[in-house]
């Protein structure tokens, strides 16, 4: 309904640019969100289980927040007035990225399964062709890069 709204907003004169962000993380993320990466890295720190939803097999794809922003500046200063799919295209197993947390971390956190959420999806990845086509942009920070500066930020919280 956000891209209709805006592109009747086109329609009437105003200059749009229409970005579907996915999955970012990064310092001063909500440690109660919900999102799986704060989840996992909480829990971690804290040497709680980590909790993961259905068989952990599902995907995910994480942005680091510095990426996201370079990619909405670019989109700004461009000319091109279609979606655009903002995220990166570098997929993990959920039971991946919590042994990936927990290895970083350095916790011996234990994983425990729940049952799967409705409607979860099975892969969640993003097409950034465009973005790279017509904006020149793709993501470049490493996820280690990413979780070092986001589990700092949650220690720090912690530590308060």
């Amino acid at each position: 309904m956000g891209e209709t709204l805006t592109y009747a907003y086109a329609d009437e004169g105003v200059d749009v640019r229409v970005a579907r962000i996915f999955n970012t993380y990064g310092p001063r993320m909500n440690e109660e969100d919900g999102r799986v990466v704060s989840n996992f890295i909480i829990q971690a720190l804290k040497g709680q289980d980590i909790t993961i939803y259905g068989s952990g097999n599902q995907t995910r794809s994480f942005q680091y927040v510095h990426d996201l922003v370079d990619g909405l500046i670019q989109l700004m200063e461009s000319e091109y007035t279609l979606p655009v799919n903002i995220g990166t295209p570098y997929e993990y197993t959920i039971n991946d990225f919590a042994r990936l947390i927990c290895s970083t971390v350095e916790s011996k956190s234990q994983i425990t399964y729940l049952p799967a959420l409705q409607d979860d999806p099975k892969q969640r990845r993003p097409d950034i062709s465009t973005a790279e086509k017509y904006l020149k942009w793709k993501p470049q920070f490493s996820i280690d890069q990413g979780l070092e500066e986001t589990i700092e930020y949650f220690k720090s919280r912690m530590i308060k």
